[in-house]
C-alpha cells in the first residue's frame, strides 16, 4: 500500500468515513471507496466491518475495509448510565454521556467519561451521528429525551433506543409523529431499550441495552419483545 493511499485513508477515518480498497488480485491494481461513493456490494461490506476476498464485476478482489470506531451517545446522567457507559467502553465504544444537568454529569459519577452538559439536540450537532453511531436516551423527561430522538431520527445512527414503559413509548411516538415522523421512521426507535431478559437492577437493564445495539450492529435479528408494564 502506498504512502498516500496510507495517509487518505487515515484522513478519511479522521472524518468518521468509512472505506474500503479494494485490490485486484491478478494485477494489483487499487481502488479505493468511501461508503458514500461504493457500489452496493462494497458499501454493504463497509456496513459489516468485513474484509475479505469478493467478486466485483467478474474479478476476484480483496476488499479491506477500514472504518472509525463505533460510537455510543448516551443522554441521561442516570444509574443505568453508570453501568453502560463503562460496559460499551469494554466492548469497544467510544462513549460520551450527554446531560446538561451538572449535578448528575459530574467526573466523580463518571471517571474516564467524555461528559457533555449542552441540550442533546445542540450535542448531537456538534457531534454528527453517523453509520457507526448508537444512541440511547435514558431520562424519562421529553425535555431531554425528545429533541435527542428528533436528532436521532434525522442522522445515519445505526441503533436509537429510548428507555420507558410501553405506555411512556406510546405517548413518546405520539409526540414524535407530531413533529413529523411517519410509521416508517418511528420504527426506527426500539423502545422500551433493550431485550426481555427480565432486567431489573440498573446494571442489568444496561447489559440488556447493550446486547440490543450489539445484535443490531452485527445484523442478527431478535425475537419481539415480551409485554412491559
Amino acid at each position: 500500500m502506498k504512502l498516500d493511499t496510507i495517509d487518505h485513508i487515515q484522513a478519511l477515518l479522521a472524518d468518521r468515513q468509512g472505506v474500503a480498497l479494494v485490490t485486484e488480485l491478478a494485477d494489483g491494481a487499487q481502488q479505493l471507496f468511501t461508503r458514500a461513493d461504493a457500489p452496493a456490494d462494497i458499501r454493504t461490506a463497509i456496513e459489516a466491518d468485513r474484509s475479505g476476498e469478493m467478486e466485483i464485476e467478474g474479478r476476484k478482489c480483496f476488499v479491506l475495509v477500514r472504518n472509525p470506531p463505533p460510537r455510543l451517545l448516551i443522554v441521561g446522567a442516570v444509574h443505568i448510565t453508570q453501568g453502560l457507559a463503562p460496559m460499551a467502553a469494554l466492548a469497544g465504544y467510544d462513549v460520551t454521556v450527554i446531560d446538561p444537568r451538572r449535578a448528575f454529569a459530574t467526573d466523580q459519577r463518571f471517571p474516564d467519561v467524555h461528559l457533555r452538559t449542552d441540550w442533546p439536540d445542540e450535542a448531537l450537532l456538534v457531534l454528527k451521528p453517523d453509520f457507526r453511531t448508537a444512541i440511547v436516551t435514558l431520562t424519562h423527561d421529553p425535555k431531554l429525551d425528545d429533541p435527542a430522538l428528533i436528532a436521532a431520527l434525522r442522522s445515519d445512527a445505526f441503533y436509537i433506543g429510548a428507555l420507558g414503559s410501553r405506555k411512556t413509548h406510546a405517548a413518546r411516538l405520539g409526540r414524535l409523529r407530531r413533529e413529523g415522523f411517519d410509521d416508517a421512521a418511528l420504527a426506527r426507535i426500539h423502545g422500551p431499550a433493550g431485550i426481555a431478559i427480565g432486567a431489573k437492577t440498573p446494571a442489568e437493564i444496561a447489559v440488556s441495552v447493550l446486547a440490543e445495539l450489539t445484535a443490531r450492529r452485527r445484523g442478527v435479528d431478535l425475537p419481539p419483545k415480551q409485554k412491559q408494564p
